[in-house]
């Protein structure tokens, strides 16, 4: 990251929570949303990412309500979801809770209909024949021409306009690697005059942690679905992370099981994971980097969301995973080896289980993960695996000595602590 960058305090421990407030409520709105929130941060979260919540363009629009991520105006609010009042309750309730807030950020192209398109047609990229493109197969959307500095200019105050009238905390760049990196420092520091923000990028470009303190860990998830088809062994899985561990000093991964591309379009954790999906949500917390919930995951639920047309979350009175996710927050919050500390992989004889130790002055924290869909039986031996420690999901304490054995059926996960 350059020298006059820096991660946030209020970040680098933190759990975000992906809201797609079109599906979240009968309403869709920030209203019905804001609800939410106390159940949210009683569940540890510390971040709330917003999916796009600019008005959408009509123009070639996809399904019935279109894409979040085809804009017509980079400082209007879709109606969609409220007033830009609303909005704006919606961020003091989430301050006044303690929780941050961040909001999608699409900077590589708009929708056809967009508002700049007549004002300044030179603000966007062409073919050969003149007519409007872009490079990636979207249909309902086109490019920004990054070689005008107009353009440029007009993104970052729109980025300032956010920052500055609604006190948002941050950004998710959507597609980071597809607009210059010059243009994200540019933005980076223009926008930090107003204040310090979090900033986090669709992306898994390392040269890009020049400016964003989080990039996303799609190699990770892509060798965990290998993984669960059996196409690779769990080396695989660590070749990933040691790739993630020679990133810059105070750069951090996204780790995740699902977000609104995912489970759209390419299924819900348990149609990826089968048995597993809660193994590997434990791994998003106990690894080190920052986790991601998408809307939903605490039901848990079972369904992908349609992404252009309404399809609401199934809410009930109290969700089925809430303890769960409850749980893995406060271990995060109250165990700084979990964000800061050292790892240490544990030998294991069997594919398909992992099992490592997060460590720091204060506390050691083991975790076995049975990412199969096998029953197990292993014996997990290291020198630090001695002395009491508690599961923090039953609360139990065991006694270790150096060796000790577990029989794991299909996704089974243990996390055992021990003070120091």
């Amino acid at each position: 990251m350059d020298a006059n960058f820096n991660t946030v305090n209020w970040a680098k421990d933190a759990t975000i929570y992906e809201v797609n407030i079109r599906q979240y409520t009968p309403e869709g709105s920030f209203k019905a949303f804001q609800t939410h929130l106390p159940r949210l941060k009683e569940m540890g979260v510390r971040i709330l990412w917003l999916m796009p919540i600019t008005p959408i363009s009509e123009k070639i629009k996809k399904g019935s309500l279109g894409s979040y991520y085809a804009c017509s105006s980079y400082t209007k609010i879709n109606p969609e979801f409220g007033t830009a009042q609303d909005f704006a309750h919606l961020v003091e309730a989430a301050h006044a809770l303690e929780l941050k807030v961040i909001i999608d950020w699409v900077a590589n192209h708009t929708g056809r209909g967009h508002e700049w398109m007549e004002l300044h047609p030179e603000w966007f990229t062409r073919n050969d024949k003149g007519e409007f493109t872009e490079r990636n197969g979207w249909e309902d959307v086109v490019d920004l021409n990054y070689g005008n500095a107009d353009m440029r200019n007009a993104l970052i105050g729109a980025m300032q306009f956010w920052v500055r009238d609604f006190k948002i905390d941050g950004f998710r760049c959507d597609m980071a690697h597809l607009v210059p990196l010059d243009f994200w420092i540019e933005a980076r520091k223009a926008v930090e005059s107003i204040k310090p923000l979090y900033w986090l990028a669709e992306c898994e470009e390392v040269s890009y942690h020049r400016v964003f303190d989080t990039s996303y860990a799609w190699a990770l998830m892509h060798a965990s679905e290998k993984l669960a088809k059996g196409e690779v062994g769990i080396h695989e899985v660590y070749n990933v992370l040691h790739t993630y561990s020679q990133y810059p000093a105070g750069a951090t991964k996204l780790l995740f099981t699902s977000n609104h591309d995912e489970n759209s379009w390419n299924g819900t954790e348990y149609e990826k994971y089968g048995a597993a999906a809660k193994a590997w949500a434990v791994f998003t917390h106990t690894w080190k980097g920052i986790p991601l919930i998408y809307s939903g995951q605490e039901l848990p639920n079972h369904k992908r969301l349609q992404f252009f047309d309404k399809d609401q979350i199934e809410w009930t009175e109290k969700p089925a995973l809430h303890d769960f996710y409850t749980t893995l927050n406060q271990l995060r919050n109250t165990h700084t080896a979990i964000t800061s500390g050292d790892t240490f992989n544990l030998p294991v004889q069997t594919d398909g289980v992992m099992a490592y130790l997060r460590q720091d002055a204060a506390s050691t924290v083991f975790v076995l993960l049975n990412l199969s869909n096998k029953h197990h039986r292993v014996e997990i031996a290291h020198e630090k695996l001695n002395g009491l420690f508690q599961n923090v999901f039953s609360g139990l304490s065991f006694s270790f000595n150096h060796s000790v054995p577990f029989e794991l059926l299909p996704g089974d996960y243990f996390v055992y602590v021990k003070s120091i």
